[in-house]
């Protein structure tokens, strides 16, 4: 078992880590930055056609669900969620939005259709 603690000296904005957390923490932020270009990479087509559809279902119209029920000590639940898309809002064509969003992703067109539950 590995014992780490944080020590304040009184000095504003200086804090010092114990028991190796602080070279734990530097190794951990070098493997995050050094996995940020690989995340802000292009995508496949078919992650950017699943993703870009969501984002144009949500300029097609406001989406949400209803939920009611009871647990155990006889109390009803209920949950309403309802979702209004910034692009819905501001009068996007859902089409456009999905073929602007996989472009963005992939830098090429779309492979397919989007598939707006219509």
């Amino acid at each position: 078992m590995t014992a780490f603690g944080i020590s304040w000296s009184g000095e504003p904005d200086i804090a010092r880590l114990s028991g190796g957390t602080g070279t734990r923490l530097r190794t951990f932020g070098i493997a995050v930055l050094a996995a940020l270009p690989a995340a802000c990479g292009p995508v496949s087509p078919e992650l950017a056609a699943r993703q870009c559809e969501e984002r144009a279902r949500a300029a097609d119209g406001p989406t949400g669900s209803v939920g009611v029920g009871f647990n155990d000590r006889g109390t009803s639940l209920a949950t309403l969620s309802i979702t209004i898309g910034s692009d819905y809002i501001r009068g996007l064509d859902p089409h456009e939005v999905y073929d602007a969003c996989v472009r963005r992703k992939t830098g090429h067109a779309p492979i397919r259709p989007p598939d707006l539950g219509e």
